[in-house]
């Protein structure tokens, strides 16, 4: 059971996430496990990313994209996540979902955009090329920096696209339009959220941490129905209801909206990248990292499910 729960996860992320690149008809055993999941078709009605316009992208935006693909298999001249992605397959489909179109490969995308001088210089989005053959000079590798020393990519054969150290790279490109290199809120979900309440909260939190504003605003909505003064049963508090304890860790106020909408981004930002996927780092929000490692995937707790399932609709239906 647990590593059905573990599959169920992987394939309701790729269904659920991935409905803006083409892809060719999925098994039917994994249909068949994907819908005792119970998490089928969630968001199919959304709009697709890459219609955005050119230049539409920001910092945070870049982030947010790039995240939705951790967990994704390595597959050498992959371009598909639905069956796996190499590294510039991946950079290359994080951009277009975004409006902007580069190159196929990274020996290419090295000469896109304008050049950052150095890794002091480099900034969220900034595409990090590698030369790792040293008989074969030249670019051979691309991640996405994501601030702080790390970036994301997909790194070799039996890996996954995964945040990792950011290391020495040879090369840094900004391929964002200059004007969104500097804008710190609107990702395009971010402006999506109007007349939600707290969206400003929302989408600066996203855009500092690499969250979705979306994401963030769904989980206040299943958590507290945007009350910030809400106490639950169990001892949670606040939009995004944390428990004391959490909140103590996290150096958060759970009652002060801005301190809890800024954490619950920092918080799902770090349990989705421990656990490889949006849905794995929900559950993980909702009933204990300790309890997603136990089982392996997402709990076999009816709760939990439910709010996977309802915190990801929600999330699609405010994008």
């Amino acid at each position: 059971m647990d590593g059905l729960t573990a599959v169920q996860s992987r394939i309701s992320e790729i269904q659920a996430r991935f409905l803006t690149v083409p892809r060719p008809a999925v098994s039917a055993d994994w249909t068949a496990a994907a819908s005792a999941a119970g998490l089928t078709g969630t968001g199919a009605t959304s709009a697709a990313a890459g219609t955005a316009p050119a230049g539409s992208a920001s910092e945070a935006a870049v982030v947010a994209e790039a995240r939705k693909f951790l967990g994704v298999p390595y597959l050498w001249g992959g371009t598909d996540p639905a069956k796996g992605l190499d590294c510039s397959g991946f950079t290359k489909l994080v951009y277009g979902n975004l409006g902007i179109e580069l190159p196929r490969t990274s020996s290419q995308q090295a000469t896109a955009g304008t050049a950052v001088a150095s890794l002091a210089d480099a900034r969220p989005g900034d595409l990090v090329f590698f030369d790792h053959s040293p008989g074969r000079p030249g670019i051979d590798h691309v991640g996405i920096y994501v601030g702080d020393g790390k970036m994301i990519a997909a790194p070799q054969a039996g890996e996954v696209v995964k945040v990792q150290d950011v290391g020495n790279p040879a090369v840094i490109r900004r391929v964002l339009p200059a004007e969104s290199a500097s804008a710190v809120p609107a990702t395009a979900a971010g402006a999506s959220l109007s007349g939600v309440p707290y969206a400003d909260l929302f989408s600066r939190a996203g855009s500092r941490h690499g969250v979705d504003p979306a994401l963030l605003a769904a989980v206040a909505q299943q958590e507290s129905g945007f009350n910030a003064s809400a106490v639950s049963p169990a001892g949670a508090q606040g939009l995004m209801q944390f428990m004391p304890a959490t909140a103590r860790g996290l150096g958060v106020d759970p009652l002060d909206p801005a301190s809890a909408v800024d954490g619950a981004a920092r918080y799902l930002a770090d349990l989705t990248e421990q656990f490889g996927s949006t849905e794995l780092g929900l559950a993980a929000y909702n009933a204990g990292p300790g309890t997603v490692r136990r089982y392996g995937g997402i709990p076999p707790y009816a709760e939990t499910q439910n709010y996977v399932r309802s915190v990801m609709s929600k999330a699609e239906a405010l994008r």
